[in-house]
């Protein structure tokens, strides 16, 4: 008898994994044209437990996605950080939070991850294939070949590799993963106590014995996330005890625990994010390309960060027949330079925060003030990274490299004034051009991959409106009549380039020659 044949699958993008990273990753794709297969070797989706927060510049990058407002009902906002200790609160601290600048939504989203991903998978066209696993995968110079353990094997142009620490995809490429493994061991649990503790929605540090090993993060549904450091055997009873000690004198009952869990903490990163040193095919993401500790709740959000960085990328190489091989090559090795560069700093913030917590609650939160940028989500910038898509260049709080502000700007015609962010909501995938100042000319065609926004002193003359559909026309109390220069914002709300007159245009020929 002949062997059975296999089902073939042919897709522009296989993505491997079915976490928020690979779900964003396949709803952005989706969305700007691309056709998808998920994998994911779960059983079912996630329903309990996992990451519980998103930082500002996640809810910035959801807010552009076009799911935030979905997200925000179901959650709660925090943006203090307590500590505790001898039965009082010591301290108090919400500056680095308060002081941000340039954006609308100051503080943490707490939300459970399942929520996150059920968002994320009602609005993709191509459900996730659960109880899938990857046999094998392999790449030629024309595109990735995987087999899976349901017989089925599929061909697409690109993969990415978002399953996880334990990465099928990264192993079977032989890609390094080293690091650090300190001898520390967490308890979480998401659970609903009664307590005589104060109410607050704020995250609390406990300090005892001159320790900081018990953490409480407020959560939706009036729950309580707590991650809890311990010696020795590991249980739910054990943690329940700490969690008592460093409560008191309050009182502490456990009325529903829905989920309890153990984590080693790992500190590792790939040696490269991208197949055949940076000139490959397949892709890594999330935790596949890097693990750090839970300290910080950097996970996720760094997570939805490569997402967002790699699905405009991949786009970009997918669906435009403009691009040269050079072109192709500059995308994506920039994602491997940008995001590695990014995952370092995230592992070494969370290194630090993670060792504090045999400290002082005071050292604890000072190390957390020192690295409020990569906590808040805002600082993490790419500007001295060596990317070949930032163009090292600044005028005033506009820098290549650097988040892009989230202006007010007031759209042609109307009244009330809008954030950038929110102009653009759901509107993913394009370079904005921003024209910023008094000079009246009509900048040239951005060739379809661009849109250009004249921003004009809010006080300007009329001037008559761009025939270009790709030019947008606004006002802005921030822009000088005096003012002539040229923003270009990346996809990812990144700015690439800084400058005058039309050089705007000569960053972005690699996308047309």
């Amino acid at each position: 008898m002949g062997s059975i044949p296999r089902e073939e699958t042919q897709v522009d993008l296989t993505i491997v994994g079915g976490g928020p990273t690979g779900l964003l990753t396949a709803y952005l794709a989706e969305s700007l044209g691309v056709s998808v297969c998920i994998l994911d070797a779960k059983d079912a989706p996630l329903q309990l437990g996992r990451a519980d927060a998103m930082n500002a510049r996640t809810q910035q990058y959801l807010e552009v996605v076009g799911i935030l407002d979905e997200l925000l009902p179901q959650g709660i906002t925090c943006n203090t950080s307590s500590t505790f200790a001898e039965g009082d609160f010591k301290s108090r601290q919400s500056h680095w939070w308060t002081g941000l600048e340039h954006t609308f939504r100051k503080n943490f989203l707490m939300l459970g991850q399942p929520v996150i991903e059920q968002v994320l998978s009602a609005r993709l066209r191509i459900p996730v294939s659960y109880s899938e696993t990857v046999s094998s995968i392999a790449e030629d110079d024309s595109g990735v070949v995987v087999t899976t353990t349901k017989g089925r094997t599929i061909r697409s142009k690109y993969a990415v590799g978002a399953d996880g620490a334990r990465s099928t995809v990264r192993n079977a490429l032989g890609i390094s993963f080293t690091g650090t493994k300190p001898e520390m061991v967490w308890a979480v649990l998401d659970t609903f106590i009664d307590t005589s503790f104060p109410s607050c929605d704020e995250i609390i540090t406990f300090q005892l014995n001159g320790q900081s090993r018990v953490s409480w993060i407020p959560r939706e549904r009036g729950m309580a996330r707590f991650y809890v450091l311990l010696d020795g055997e590991i249980t739910q009873q054990r943690a329940e005890d700490s969690i008592r000690e460093h409560m008191a004198p309050h009182r502490v009952d456990f009325t529903k625990t829905e989920w309890f869990s153990t984590f080693d903490v790992k500190e590792r990163i790939a040696g490269t994010f991208v197949s055949k040193e940076g000139g490959g095919r397949i892709i890594l993401a999330g935790d596949a390309a890097h693990v750090h500790s839970v300290n910080g709740g950097q996970g996720l959000n760094t997570g939805v960060a490569d997402a967002f960085a790699l699905a405009w990328r991949l786009a970009e190489v997918l669906t435009n027949d403009k691009l040269s091989p050079k072109a192709v090559d500059k995308l994506i090795r920039s994602y491997d330079v940008e995001r590695r560069t990014v995952a370092q700093g995230v592992i070494d913030v969370a290194a630090a925060l993670v060792r504090d917590t045999v400290h002082t609650a005071k050292q604890y939160v000072s190390t957390i003030e020192r690295n409020a940028g990569y906590i808040t989500g805002m600082g993490v910038s790419y500007d001295g990274s060596g990317s070949p898509l930032i163009e090292e260049s600044t005028h005033g709080i506009w820098k290549a490299g650097r988040r892009c502000p989230d202006v007010y700007l007031v759209p042609s015609g109307q009244q009330e004034p809008k954030r950038l962010y929110e102009v653009l909501a759901g509107q993913y995938g394009k370079h904005v051009v921003l024209k910023i100042g008094g000079d009246s000319t009509t900048p040239a065609s951005a060739d379809g991959v661009a849109r250009v926004f004249r921003v004009a002193p809010h006080n300007a003359e009329g001037r008559t409106t761009a025939a270009d559909a790709d030019v947008v026309e606004f006002s802005a109390e921030w822009a000088k009549e005096d003012d002539e220069f040229v923003v270009v914002v990346r996809p990812d709300m990144y700015i690439g380039y800084v400058g005058e007159s039309e050089g705007w245009k000569t960053y972005l020929a690699y996308l047309t020659q």
